[in-house]
């Protein structure tokens, strides 16, 4: 494989491993909003017959309002950040440069940097450890 079909195939699996990571970040936020939405409403049916039950006493039912509203709340607030984050990966990836893609850049940068220096560092102890064997 010469230089120039390396550094055409690198972007393409670059791209791809972005929007893995997109796809995965993104399903877990929807996974995690959905069973929010699923326990809220369980917990409705399940406080609905006690509010009727115990319908003089409004404190119950205020907490129970509060509780399920604030389920409401959250869940669609995991939907929100999930829907984000697939867009701001989608145009990362698309190279329409979402704020904050710059330091993502720059630390995907230093890693690399880390990453070639630990492996030279290997190299050289393990050249020095055939050579004194």
């Amino acid at each position: 494989m010469s230089r120039h079909e390396q550094s055409s195939a690198q972007p393409t699996s670059r791209k791809a491993v972005k929007f893995m990571t997109a796809g995965t970040i993104g399903a877990a936020l929807l996974v995690l909003s959905g069973l929010t939405l699923t326990g809220t409403v369980i917990a409705l049916i399940v406080a609905t017959p006690i509010l009727v039950l115990c319908s003089p006493v409004l404190v119950p039912a205020a907490m129970v309002v509060l509780l399920v509203s604030s389920g409401f709340f959250f869940s669609g607030g995991c939907g929100l950040a999930a829907v984000m984050v697939l867009l701001w990966t989608y145009n990362y990836a698309t190279g329409k440069h979402p704020p904050g893609a710059d330091r993502l850049d720059y630390a995907g940068r230093k890693i690399a940097e880390k990453a070639k220096e630990y492996g030279q560092g290997v190299q050289q102890k393990a050249q020095e450890a055939t050579q004194t064997s």
